[in-house]
Protein backbone atom coordinates (compact mmCIF):
# COMPACT_ATOMS: atom_id res chain seq x y z
CA UNK A 1 0.00 0.00 0.00
CA UNK A 2 1.32 3.43 -0.96
CA UNK A 3 1.94 5.64 2.07
CA UNK A 4 0.62 9.18 1.61
CA UNK A 5 2.42 12.14 3.15
CA UNK A 6 0.73 14.31 5.77
CA UNK A 7 3.10 17.24 5.13
CA UNK A 8 5.37 17.98 2.18
CA UNK A 9 7.97 20.73 2.10
CA UNK A 10 9.29 21.33 -1.43
CA UNK A 11 11.34 23.81 -3.46
CA UNK A 12 13.79 24.07 -0.58
CA UNK A 13 17.51 23.87 0.09
CA UNK A 14 17.64 20.92 2.46
CA UNK A 15 20.97 20.40 4.23
CA UNK A 16 20.22 17.01 5.72
CA UNK A 17 23.37 16.44 7.86
CA UNK A 18 23.21 12.89 6.49
CA UNK A 19 26.51 12.02 4.78
CA UNK A 20 24.77 9.41 2.61
CA UNK A 21 22.31 11.97 1.19
CA UNK A 22 23.60 15.45 2.09
CA UNK A 23 21.31 17.61 -0.08
CA UNK A 24 17.68 17.42 -1.18
CA UNK A 25 14.96 19.67 -2.55
CA UNK A 26 11.91 18.23 -0.78
CA UNK A 27 10.89 16.19 2.24
CA UNK A 28 7.72 14.22 2.95
CA UNK A 29 6.44 13.57 6.48
CA UNK A 30 3.98 10.90 7.57
CA UNK A 31 2.88 10.92 11.18
CA UNK A 32 5.93 11.80 13.25
CA UNK A 33 8.44 10.29 10.81
CA UNK A 34 10.25 11.40 7.70
CA UNK A 35 8.69 9.41 4.90
CA UNK A 36 11.13 10.35 2.16
CA UNK A 37 13.56 12.99 0.92
CA UNK A 38 14.51 13.72 -2.67
CA UNK A 39 13.61 15.84 -5.69
CA UNK A 40 10.48 17.97 -5.91
CA UNK A 41 9.03 15.67 -8.54
CA UNK A 42 9.54 12.49 -6.53
CA UNK A 43 8.28 13.89 -3.24
CA UNK A 44 5.25 15.73 -4.65
CA UNK A 45 4.19 12.38 -6.07
CA UNK A 46 3.50 11.29 -2.47
CA UNK A 47 0.79 13.94 -1.97
CA UNK A 48 -2.94 13.42 -1.79
CA UNK A 49 -5.73 15.96 -1.55
CA UNK A 50 -5.31 15.79 2.24
CA UNK A 51 -1.57 16.51 2.25
CA UNK A 52 -0.40 19.90 3.49
CA UNK A 53 2.00 21.07 0.78
CA UNK A 54 4.32 24.01 1.48
CA UNK A 55 6.48 25.79 -1.11
CA UNK A 56 9.66 26.88 0.67
CA UNK A 57 10.75 29.40 -1.93
CA UNK A 58 14.28 27.94 -1.85
CA UNK A 59 14.69 28.60 1.88
CA UNK A 60 17.17 26.59 3.93
CA UNK A 61 15.97 23.53 5.86
CA UNK A 62 17.98 21.97 8.70
CA UNK A 63 17.34 19.33 11.35
CA UNK A 64 15.94 20.80 14.57
CA UNK A 65 18.68 22.17 16.81
CA UNK A 66 19.76 20.49 20.06
CA UNK A 67 21.10 22.53 22.99
CA UNK A 68 23.17 20.16 25.11
CA UNK A 69 23.76 22.55 28.03
CA UNK A 70 20.65 24.53 28.93
CA UNK A 71 19.59 25.33 32.51
CA UNK A 72 16.05 25.10 31.26
CA UNK A 73 14.29 24.52 34.57
CA UNK A 74 16.14 27.51 36.05
CA UNK A 75 15.17 29.57 32.99
CA UNK A 76 11.52 28.69 33.54
CA UNK A 77 11.63 29.42 37.28
CA UNK A 78 12.90 32.93 36.53
CA UNK A 79 10.77 33.52 33.46
CA UNK A 80 9.37 36.78 34.87
CA UNK A 81 12.56 38.18 36.41
CA UNK A 82 14.68 40.98 34.91
CA UNK A 83 16.76 39.96 31.90
CA UNK A 84 19.97 42.00 32.00
CA UNK A 85 21.50 40.41 28.90
CA UNK A 86 20.85 43.48 26.76
CA UNK A 87 21.50 46.07 29.48
CA UNK A 88 24.48 48.08 28.26
CA UNK A 89 25.61 50.06 31.31
CA UNK A 90 25.67 50.25 35.10
CA UNK A 91 23.36 53.26 34.90
CA UNK A 92 20.82 51.38 32.78
CA UNK A 93 20.92 48.50 35.29
CA UNK A 94 20.08 50.94 38.08
CA UNK A 95 17.16 52.40 36.13
CA UNK A 96 15.67 48.99 35.35
CA UNK A 97 15.96 47.71 38.94
CA UNK A 98 14.37 50.92 40.26
CA UNK A 99 11.44 50.65 37.83
CA UNK A 100 10.92 46.97 38.66
CA UNK A 101 10.87 47.73 42.40
CA UNK A 102 8.22 50.42 41.91
CA UNK A 103 6.14 48.11 39.73
CA UNK A 104 6.27 45.21 42.20
CA UNK A 105 5.54 47.34 45.27
CA UNK A 106 7.22 47.71 48.64
CA UNK A 107 8.61 44.55 50.24
CA UNK A 108 8.54 42.27 47.19
CA UNK A 109 11.69 40.62 45.87
CA UNK A 110 13.35 42.16 42.81
CA UNK A 111 15.28 39.47 40.95
CA UNK A 112 17.31 39.54 37.76
CA UNK A 113 19.98 37.66 35.88
CA UNK A 114 22.49 38.25 33.11
CA UNK A 115 24.47 41.41 33.91
CA UNK A 116 27.98 41.59 32.48
CA UNK A 117 29.92 44.41 34.09
CA UNK A 118 33.02 43.65 31.99
CA UNK A 119 31.23 45.02 28.91
CA UNK A 120 29.73 48.07 30.64
CA UNK A 121 31.53 51.37 30.00
CA UNK A 122 31.81 51.91 33.77
CA UNK A 123 33.47 48.45 34.28
CA UNK A 124 31.84 48.55 37.70
CA UNK A 125 30.53 45.63 39.77
CA UNK A 126 27.25 46.36 41.60
CA UNK A 127 27.25 46.11 45.40
CA UNK A 128 24.68 46.36 48.18
CA UNK A 129 25.11 50.13 48.49
CA UNK A 130 24.22 50.71 44.84
CA UNK A 131 21.19 48.42 45.09
CA UNK A 132 20.12 50.05 48.39
CA UNK A 133 20.05 53.47 46.72
CA UNK A 134 17.79 52.38 43.88
CA UNK A 135 15.53 49.95 45.75
CA UNK A 136 15.64 50.77 49.48
CA UNK A 137 12.26 49.19 50.24
CA UNK A 138 12.64 45.90 48.38
CA UNK A 139 14.92 42.92 48.85
CA UNK A 140 17.04 42.65 45.68
CA UNK A 141 19.30 39.97 44.25
CA UNK A 142 20.76 40.00 40.76
CA UNK A 143 22.96 37.31 39.21
CA UNK A 144 25.93 37.86 36.93
CA UNK A 145 25.63 36.34 33.44
CA UNK A 146 27.74 33.31 34.39
CA UNK A 147 25.57 32.44 37.44
CA UNK A 148 28.72 32.12 39.53
CA UNK A 149 28.22 35.47 41.28
CA UNK A 150 25.19 37.22 42.75
CA UNK A 151 24.76 40.65 44.32
CA UNK A 152 22.16 41.39 46.99
CA UNK A 153 21.14 44.60 48.73
CA UNK A 154 21.02 45.08 52.50
CA UNK A 155 17.41 43.96 52.86
CA UNK A 156 18.06 40.85 50.78
CA UNK A 157 21.14 40.02 52.85
CA UNK A 158 19.15 40.49 56.07
CA UNK A 159 16.35 38.17 54.96
CA UNK A 160 18.98 35.53 54.06
CA UNK A 161 20.65 35.90 57.46
CA UNK A 162 23.91 37.19 55.98
CA UNK A 163 25.85 39.55 58.24
CA UNK A 164 29.38 40.34 59.44
CA UNK A 165 29.65 37.09 61.42
CA UNK A 166 28.17 34.79 58.79
CA UNK A 167 30.78 32.21 57.75
CA UNK A 168 31.38 31.31 54.12
CA UNK A 169 29.24 28.33 53.15
CA UNK A 170 30.85 25.23 51.69
CA UNK A 171 32.00 25.99 48.12
CA UNK A 172 31.00 29.62 48.42
CA UNK A 173 32.35 33.02 49.44
CA UNK A 174 30.64 36.01 51.06
CA UNK A 175 32.68 39.03 50.04
CA UNK A 176 33.29 41.47 52.93
CA UNK A 177 34.73 44.97 53.08
CA UNK A 178 37.60 46.17 55.27
CA UNK A 179 35.25 46.62 58.23
CA UNK A 180 34.04 43.04 57.92
CA UNK A 181 30.59 43.87 56.56
CA UNK A 182 29.21 42.03 53.49
CA UNK A 183 29.56 44.01 50.27
CA UNK A 184 26.56 42.20 48.79
CA UNK A 185 28.72 40.15 46.40
CA UNK A 186 28.15 36.41 46.82
CA UNK A 187 30.38 34.01 44.93
CA UNK A 188 29.50 30.45 43.90
CA UNK A 189 27.26 28.62 46.43
CA UNK A 190 26.99 31.64 48.70
CA UNK A 191 24.23 32.69 46.30
CA UNK A 192 22.16 29.73 47.52
CA UNK A 193 21.74 31.52 50.85
CA UNK A 194 19.51 33.89 48.90
CA UNK A 195 17.81 31.16 46.87
CA UNK A 196 16.86 29.38 50.10
CA UNK A 197 14.67 32.29 51.28
CA UNK A 198 13.04 33.27 48.00
CA UNK A 199 9.28 32.73 47.74
CA UNK A 200 8.52 29.46 45.96
CA UNK A 201 6.50 29.39 42.76
CA UNK A 202 3.45 27.16 42.83
CA UNK A 203 3.66 23.86 40.96
CA UNK A 204 1.09 25.17 38.50
CA UNK A 205 3.09 28.36 37.84
CA UNK A 206 6.30 26.38 37.26
CA UNK A 207 4.64 24.11 34.71
CA UNK A 208 3.02 27.07 32.95
CA UNK A 209 6.41 28.81 32.75
CA UNK A 210 8.00 25.66 31.35
CA UNK A 211 5.37 25.47 28.62
CA UNK A 212 5.93 29.13 27.75
CA UNK A 213 9.67 28.53 27.63
CA UNK A 214 9.20 25.49 25.37
CA UNK A 215 7.18 27.69 23.00
CA UNK A 216 9.96 30.28 23.02
CA UNK A 217 12.46 27.51 22.24
CA UNK A 218 10.51 26.46 19.15
CA UNK A 219 10.87 30.01 17.87
CA UNK A 220 14.64 29.57 18.12
CA UNK A 221 14.61 26.29 16.21
CA UNK A 222 15.19 24.11 19.28
CA UNK A 223 13.55 20.70 19.25
CA UNK A 224 15.82 18.96 21.80
CA UNK A 225 17.56 20.08 24.98
CA UNK A 226 19.66 18.72 27.78
CA UNK A 227 18.33 20.31 30.98
CA UNK A 228 21.37 20.80 33.22
CA UNK A 229 21.53 21.15 36.99
CA UNK A 230 23.05 24.01 38.95
CA UNK A 231 25.67 23.40 41.60
CA UNK A 232 24.37 22.19 44.94
CA UNK A 233 21.66 19.98 43.53
CA UNK A 234 18.79 22.01 44.96
CA UNK A 235 16.73 21.72 41.78
CA UNK A 236 17.39 18.06 40.98
CA UNK A 237 14.28 16.26 42.24
CA UNK A 238 11.90 19.15 41.49
CA UNK A 239 13.12 19.46 37.89
CA UNK A 240 12.73 15.73 37.20
CA UNK A 241 9.23 15.74 38.69
CA UNK A 242 8.22 18.72 36.57
CA UNK A 243 9.43 17.13 33.34
CA UNK A 244 7.66 13.90 34.24
CA UNK A 245 4.43 15.81 34.87
CA UNK A 246 4.58 17.44 31.43
CA UNK A 247 5.22 14.01 29.91
CA UNK A 248 2.30 12.42 31.79
CA UNK A 249 -0.06 15.22 30.73
CA UNK A 250 1.01 15.02 27.05
CA UNK A 251 2.33 18.58 27.27
CA UNK A 252 5.99 17.77 26.61
CA UNK A 253 6.64 19.24 23.17
CA UNK A 254 10.42 19.20 23.23
CA UNK A 255 12.81 16.27 23.59
CA UNK A 256 14.62 16.46 26.91
CA UNK A 257 17.52 14.68 28.56
CA UNK A 258 17.19 15.60 32.25
CA UNK A 259 20.49 15.80 34.10
CA UNK A 260 20.69 14.80 37.76
CA UNK A 261 22.91 16.50 40.35
CA UNK A 262 26.03 14.63 41.34
CA UNK A 263 24.71 14.76 44.90
CA UNK A 264 22.11 12.16 43.81
CA UNK A 265 24.66 9.59 42.62
CA UNK A 266 23.95 6.97 45.26
CA UNK A 267 20.18 7.43 44.98
CA UNK A 268 20.29 7.04 41.21
CA UNK A 269 22.42 3.89 41.46
CA UNK A 270 20.12 2.40 44.11
CA UNK A 271 17.10 3.07 41.87
CA UNK A 272 18.83 1.28 38.99
CA UNK A 273 18.31 4.10 36.51
CA UNK A 274 20.88 4.78 33.81
CA UNK A 275 21.74 7.49 31.32
CA UNK A 276 19.54 7.19 28.25
CA UNK A 277 16.66 5.52 30.10
CA UNK A 278 13.32 6.79 28.79
CA UNK A 279 11.60 7.31 25.45
CA UNK A 280 11.79 9.64 22.45
CA UNK A 281 10.53 12.58 24.53
CA UNK A 282 12.05 12.23 27.98
CA UNK A 283 15.27 10.52 29.01
CA UNK A 284 17.55 10.43 32.03
CA UNK A 285 20.64 12.45 31.23
CA UNK A 286 23.97 12.85 32.97
CA UNK A 287 25.07 13.16 36.57
CA UNK A 288 26.44 16.71 36.86
CA UNK A 289 29.57 17.60 38.85
CA UNK A 290 31.48 20.86 39.30
CA UNK A 291 35.27 20.97 39.43
CA UNK A 292 35.55 24.77 39.56
CA UNK A 293 33.65 28.03 39.12
CA UNK A 294 33.80 30.72 36.46
CA UNK A 295 36.43 33.12 35.19
CA UNK A 296 34.08 36.10 35.54
CA UNK A 297 33.85 35.48 39.28
CA UNK A 298 37.61 34.61 39.27
CA UNK A 299 36.71 31.18 40.61
CA UNK A 300 37.69 29.22 37.50
CA UNK A 301 40.67 27.06 38.61
CA UNK A 302 43.84 28.10 36.78
CA UNK A 303 47.42 26.87 36.38
CA UNK A 304 48.66 30.48 36.55
CA UNK A 305 47.35 33.41 38.55
CA UNK A 306 44.77 35.72 37.08
CA UNK A 307 46.20 39.13 36.27
CA UNK A 308 43.87 40.62 38.89
CA UNK A 309 43.28 37.72 41.31
CA UNK A 310 44.73 34.46 42.60
CA UNK A 311 44.37 30.99 41.02
CA UNK A 312 40.62 30.61 41.37
CA UNK A 313 39.30 27.64 43.29
CA UNK A 314 38.43 23.98 42.97
CA UNK A 315 34.84 23.63 44.12
CA UNK A 316 34.41 19.88 44.53
CA UNK A 317 37.71 18.09 45.16
CA UNK A 318 38.59 16.02 42.10
CA UNK A 319 39.13 12.99 44.33
CA UNK A 320 35.50 13.26 45.48
CA UNK A 321 34.24 13.60 41.89
CA UNK A 322 36.34 10.61 40.87
CA UNK A 323 34.94 8.42 43.65
CA UNK A 324 31.36 9.19 42.59
CA UNK A 325 32.11 9.08 38.86
CA UNK A 326 33.73 5.65 39.12
CA UNK A 327 30.64 4.25 40.87
CA UNK A 328 28.43 5.88 38.24
CA UNK A 329 30.58 4.55 35.39
CA UNK A 330 30.12 1.01 36.67
CA UNK A 331 26.34 1.51 36.97
CA UNK A 332 25.70 2.89 33.47
CA UNK A 333 25.30 6.49 34.61
CA UNK A 334 27.33 8.83 32.41
CA UNK A 335 28.76 11.90 34.10
CA UNK A 336 29.36 15.43 32.96
CA UNK A 337 31.89 17.64 34.73
CA UNK A 338 31.91 21.44 34.67
CA UNK A 339 35.50 22.52 34.00
CA UNK A 340 36.32 26.14 33.08
CA UNK A 341 39.92 26.93 34.05
CA UNK A 342 42.94 25.20 32.51
CA UNK A 343 43.89 23.61 35.87
CA UNK A 344 40.36 22.23 36.24
CA UNK A 345 40.45 20.76 32.74
CA UNK A 346 43.91 19.27 33.33
CA UNK A 347 42.79 17.53 36.52
CA UNK A 348 39.43 16.36 35.14
CA UNK A 349 41.02 14.89 31.99
CA UNK A 350 43.52 13.01 34.17
CA UNK A 351 40.61 11.77 36.27
CA UNK A 352 38.80 10.37 33.22
CA UNK A 353 42.05 8.72 32.09
CA UNK A 354 42.20 6.87 35.39
CA UNK A 355 38.53 5.85 35.19
CA UNK A 356 38.84 4.61 31.60
CA UNK A 357 41.98 2.64 32.42
CA UNK A 358 39.93 0.41 34.73
CA UNK A 359 37.92 -0.82 31.73
CA UNK A 360 34.77 -1.48 33.75
CA UNK A 361 32.30 0.95 32.22
CA UNK A 362 28.67 0.03 31.65
CA UNK A 363 27.93 3.45 30.12
CA UNK A 364 26.52 3.32 26.60
CA UNK A 365 26.67 7.11 26.32
CA UNK A 366 30.05 8.93 26.57
CA UNK A 367 31.04 10.92 29.60
CA UNK A 368 31.40 14.68 29.03
CA UNK A 369 33.42 17.67 30.05
CA UNK A 370 31.36 20.83 29.77
CA UNK A 371 32.68 24.33 29.03
CA UNK A 372 36.35 23.37 28.46
CA UNK A 373 36.68 27.14 28.46
CA UNK A 374 40.43 27.38 28.90
CA UNK A 375 42.49 24.31 28.09
CA UNK A 376 46.14 23.75 27.22
CA UNK A 377 47.10 22.00 23.95
CA UNK A 378 48.79 19.08 25.70
CA UNK A 379 45.63 18.42 27.70
CA UNK A 380 43.47 18.35 24.58
CA UNK A 381 45.87 15.80 23.14
CA UNK A 382 45.42 13.64 26.26
CA UNK A 383 41.64 14.02 26.03
CA UNK A 384 41.72 12.85 22.41
CA UNK A 385 43.16 9.48 23.49
CA UNK A 386 40.05 8.62 25.54
CA UNK A 387 37.46 6.43 23.80
CA UNK A 388 34.35 7.31 25.79
CA UNK A 389 34.40 11.13 25.97
CA UNK A 390 32.75 14.17 24.41
CA UNK A 391 32.66 17.88 25.18
CA UNK A 392 29.96 20.54 25.17
CA UNK A 393 31.11 24.13 24.63
CA UNK A 394 29.21 27.42 24.64
CA UNK A 395 30.24 29.86 21.90
CA UNK A 396 27.69 32.44 23.04
CA UNK A 397 29.65 32.72 26.28
CA UNK A 398 32.65 33.66 24.14
CA UNK A 399 30.82 36.78 22.94
CA UNK A 400 30.20 37.72 26.60
CA UNK A 401 33.69 36.88 27.81
CA UNK A 402 36.09 38.60 25.41
CA UNK A 403 36.61 41.71 27.55
CA UNK A 404 36.66 39.74 30.78
CA UNK A 405 39.26 37.24 29.55
CA UNK A 406 41.45 39.98 28.08
CA UNK A 407 41.36 41.69 31.49
CA UNK A 408 42.00 38.72 33.74
CA UNK A 409 44.10 36.41 31.53
CA UNK A 410 45.76 38.68 28.97
CA UNK A 411 47.68 36.78 26.25
CA UNK A 412 46.70 33.44 27.79
CA UNK A 413 43.28 34.12 26.28
CA UNK A 414 44.64 32.23 23.26
CA UNK A 415 43.81 29.04 25.18
CA UNK A 416 40.16 30.02 25.64
CA UNK A 417 37.31 28.60 23.56
CA UNK A 418 39.67 26.45 21.48
CA UNK A 419 36.82 24.99 19.43
CA UNK A 420 38.87 24.28 16.31
CA UNK A 421 41.58 22.50 18.27
CA UNK A 422 38.95 20.29 19.90
CA UNK A 423 37.74 19.19 16.46
CA UNK A 424 41.27 18.78 15.08
CA UNK A 425 42.00 16.42 17.97
CA UNK A 426 39.04 14.28 16.92
CA UNK A 427 37.01 14.97 20.09
CA UNK A 428 33.22 14.95 19.57
CA UNK A 429 32.16 18.60 19.90
CA UNK A 430 28.65 19.66 20.83
CA UNK A 431 27.70 23.33 20.96
CA UNK A 432 25.22 24.75 23.43
CA UNK A 433 24.14 27.98 25.10
CA UNK A 434 24.42 27.59 28.89
CA UNK A 435 21.19 29.62 28.96
CA UNK A 436 20.15 31.62 30.90
CA UNK A 437 23.86 32.44 31.22
CA UNK A 438 23.87 33.37 27.52
CA UNK A 439 21.37 33.77 24.70
CA UNK A 440 19.71 30.38 24.00
CA UNK A 441 19.46 31.16 20.26
CA UNK A 442 21.52 28.51 18.38
CA UNK A 443 21.95 30.89 15.44
CA UNK A 444 23.65 33.36 17.75
CA UNK A 445 25.85 30.49 18.92
CA UNK A 446 26.74 29.57 15.33
CA UNK A 447 27.56 33.24 14.65
CA UNK A 448 29.84 33.37 17.71
CA UNK A 449 31.61 30.12 16.82
CA UNK A 450 32.20 31.21 13.23
CA UNK A 451 33.07 34.90 13.68
CA UNK A 452 34.39 34.90 17.29
CA UNK A 453 32.85 38.33 17.77
CA UNK A 454 30.51 39.99 20.21
CA UNK A 455 26.93 40.53 19.10
CA UNK A 456 27.86 44.12 18.16
CA UNK A 457 30.34 42.66 15.59
CA UNK A 458 33.47 43.57 17.56
CA UNK A 459 36.37 43.04 17.38
CA UNK A 460 36.19 43.73 13.68
CA UNK A 461 38.61 40.93 12.72
CA UNK A 462 37.40 38.51 15.37
CA UNK A 463 39.15 37.17 18.48
CA UNK A 464 41.83 34.46 18.09
CA UNK A 465 40.43 33.50 14.70
CA UNK A 466 42.61 30.41 14.39
CA UNK A 467 39.98 28.79 16.62
CA UNK A 468 36.97 29.77 14.48
CA UNK A 469 34.69 27.03 13.15
CA UNK A 470 33.18 26.83 9.69
CA UNK A 471 29.40 27.11 9.42
CA UNK A 472 29.29 23.43 8.48
CA UNK A 473 31.20 22.44 11.62
CA UNK A 474 29.02 24.60 13.87
CA UNK A 475 25.77 23.25 12.43
CA UNK A 476 26.90 19.66 12.94
CA UNK A 477 27.70 20.50 16.56
CA UNK A 478 24.07 21.60 17.07
CA UNK A 479 22.47 18.70 15.16
CA UNK A 480 23.96 15.33 14.25
CA UNK A 481 26.82 15.27 16.78
CA UNK A 482 24.55 15.70 19.85
CA UNK A 483 22.33 12.92 18.54
CA UNK A 484 25.24 10.54 17.97
CA UNK A 485 26.82 11.32 21.36
CA UNK A 486 23.48 10.94 23.17
CA UNK A 487 22.73 7.57 21.64
CA UNK A 488 19.83 8.81 19.50
CA UNK A 489 21.63 9.11 16.17
CA UNK A 490 19.40 6.45 14.62
CA UNK A 491 16.35 8.64 15.34
CA UNK A 492 17.48 12.26 15.34
CA UNK A 493 20.11 14.73 14.18
CA UNK A 494 19.62 14.51 10.43
CA UNK A 495 16.82 14.74 7.89
CA UNK A 496 16.82 11.10 6.87
CA UNK A 497 14.20 8.58 5.85
CA UNK A 498 12.40 7.01 8.85
CA UNK A 499 13.92 9.38 11.42
CA UNK A 500 11.74 11.50 13.68
CA UNK A 501 10.46 14.58 11.87
CA UNK A 502 12.11 17.44 13.75
CA UNK A 503 13.24 20.14 11.34
CA UNK A 504 13.38 23.89 10.85
CA UNK A 505 13.16 26.40 8.00
CA UNK A 506 15.34 29.54 8.09
CA UNK A 507 14.81 32.88 6.36
CA UNK A 508 18.45 33.04 5.18
CA UNK A 509 20.93 30.47 3.96
CA UNK A 510 23.58 30.67 6.67
CA UNK A 511 25.99 28.67 4.49
CA UNK A 512 26.01 31.43 1.86
CA UNK A 513 25.47 34.79 3.59
CA UNK A 514 28.13 37.01 5.15
CA UNK A 515 28.87 35.36 8.52
CA UNK A 516 28.23 38.70 10.25
CA UNK A 517 24.55 38.27 9.30
CA UNK A 518 24.11 34.80 10.81
CA UNK A 519 22.89 36.08 14.18
CA UNK A 520 20.19 38.08 12.38
CA UNK A 521 18.79 34.95 10.75
CA UNK A 522 15.30 33.99 11.88
CA UNK A 523 13.48 30.69 12.13
CA UNK A 524 10.43 30.77 9.85
CA UNK A 525 9.06 27.33 10.68
CA UNK A 526 9.67 24.61 13.27
CA UNK A 527 8.31 21.08 13.00
CA UNK A 528 8.50 18.88 16.07
CA UNK A 529 7.50 15.23 15.99
CA UNK A 530 5.89 15.77 12.59
CA UNK A 531 3.77 18.75 13.70
CA UNK A 532 4.15 22.44 12.98
CA UNK A 533 4.76 23.97 16.41
CA UNK A 534 6.03 27.40 15.32
CA UNK A 535 5.46 29.56 12.27
CA UNK A 536 6.74 33.11 12.03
Amino acid sequence: MKVIADIILHNGTIQTQDDDYPMARAVAISGNRILSIGSDRDILGLASKHTQVMDLGNRLVLPGFTDTHFHFYEWALNYDSIDFSKVLSFKEMEEIVSKKALALGRGNWVLGQGFNESDWPEKKMPDRHALDRIAPNNPVCIWRCDLHLAVANSLGLKLAGIGPTTPDPKDGMIEKDESGHPTGVLRELAGNLIRNVLPKLSRKAVLENMQKAIGDSHGLGLTSIHDIRLMGGLDGADALKAWQTLWQENKLHIRCHVALPGEMTDQAIDLGIFTGFGDDLLRIGYLKFFSDGGMGARTGWMTQKYLDAEYGMPLTPVADIEKAALKADQAGLSVMVHAVGDRANKEVIAMFQRIESKGQTLCKIPHRIDHVQMVLPEDLERLSTLKNMAVSCQPNNLSLDISMIDTCAGPRGKYAYNLKSILKNGIPLMLSSDAPVADPNPLAGIYSAVTRKRMNHTPKKGWYMDQALSVEEAVKAYTITPALVSGTGDQLGSISKDKLADLIVLDQDIFKIDPDRIADTRVDLTLFDGRIVYER
